[in-house]
């Protein structure tokens, strides 16, 4: 910040502010604790944008919007410069205070007019918390929104991966006839060929060759290992 910055000296005269109509003077502001010094004298838009941590270009939509305005000061063979008087800054505090914690211009121009209507530091002090006590309703709306939001993901993730599962599933069971599921089915409860063949009726060459056939299919390198992917494929129930 210029070391002449609140120096009296270091402009020719007092700025000169037009107010439009439905601009409204604010007696009573909020108390904000400010990082700073409140400033006796104008300040230079450049300092004040250092201050508050903006761009020119903010100051200027914020001027835009109506929610300040900047005065002129003139210096000896220097153009026009945009300064804010102290009251410009208490209300570029307030601006600052509503915008970090998320509440829009529109509400902004409604919280100012409010605060334009105080008629003492307590009246201001309750119109900035019913606003802040507002806006922190809104949040906690939002954050269940983001939640159930959240959720809602979490649902359908889960079920594009159960869907994948069971088509990878699907994709890992080989096509079967009838008398190869029966033959899986008693492998995995253990039996014998000799048995199995009794069961199903067939001689034990024939339940060889199904063996071999089921072996084969689930490209498994031997009658255990076959069961094992048939019951990973949900073929045959454990």
């Amino acid at each position: 910040m210029r070391s002449d910055l609140f120096d009296a000296t270091s402009q020719s005269s007092q700025p000169s502010c037009l107010l439009s109509p439905e601009f409204l003077a604010i007696r009573f502001f909020p108390q904000i604790q400010l990082p700073f010094e409140l400033p006796d004298q104008p300040v230079p838009i450049a300092d004040v944008a250092d201050l508050f941590g903006v761009t020119h270009r903010t100051l200027h939509f914020y001027e835009e919007k109506g929610l300040l305005v900047a005065g002129r000061a003139t210096g000896r063979g220097t153009a026009p410069m945009r300064v804010y008087a102290s009251d410009q800054i208490r209300r570029m505090a307030v601006i600052t205070a509503c915008r970090e914690v998320g509440i829009g211009i529109v509400m902004i121009q409604d919280l100012l007019s409010e605060l334009a209507g105080a008629a003492s530091q307590a009246e201001a002090d309750d119109i900035f918390s019913t606003a802040l006590q507002q806006r922190k309703r809104e949040m906690t709306a939002e954050i269940s929104q983001i939640r159930r939001q959240m959720q809602q993901i979490e649902t359908l993730v889960s079920q594009d991966t159960d869907d994948r599962a069971e088509t990878s599933r699907r994709a890992a069971c080989p096509p079967l006839a009838d008398i190869e599921r029966r033959c899986l089915s008693l492998m995995s409860d253990g039996y014998s060929a000799s048995r199995i063949a009794r069961e199903l009726e067939i001689d034990l060459d024939e339940m060889r060759r199904i063996e071999i056939a089921l072996i084969d299919k689930f490209e498994a390198s031997n009658r255990f290992q076959a069961i094992a992917k048939a019951l990973v494929a949900g073929v045959v129930l454990n």
